[in-house]
């Protein structure tokens, strides 16, 4: 089980975006998220008519290592370290380190 998943808030504690929020868009197999805004990078995008791809400069998310994020926490509005904790039922969840309380309220 991941600590930072796909569609978590998360803020940036590292680069020249620190202190920004995002939400992450996907996480890569290499310990690696990308987040929405964040970490813009500019590609210079070749055209190709056959697929309808436009040429020119194009800005995208990069991607950041996880250690650089952490899961925002709205209790306290400040990023967060992610633990785990098994329930009564057997199912495994996320909790922040700070209050205990779980990531995914459902």
């Amino acid at each position: 089980m991941k600590k930072i998943r796909k569609g978590d808030m998360v803020v940036l504690i590292a680069g020249r975006d620190k202190g920004r929020k995002g939400a992450v868009i996907e996480v890569l197999a290499d310990d690696r998220v990308r987040v929405e805004g964040l970490n813009m990078s500019k590609k210079h995008q070749k055209p190709n008519p056959q697929m309808g791809v436009q040429g020119g400069i194009i800005e995208r998310e990069a991607p950041l290592h996880v250690s650089n994020v952490l899961i925002f926490n709205p209790a306290t509005q400040k990023g967060d370290r992610v633990g785990f904790k098994s329930l009564q039922s057997g199912r495994k969840v996320r909790v922040f380190k700070s209050n205990k309380e779980m990531v995914d309220a459902k």
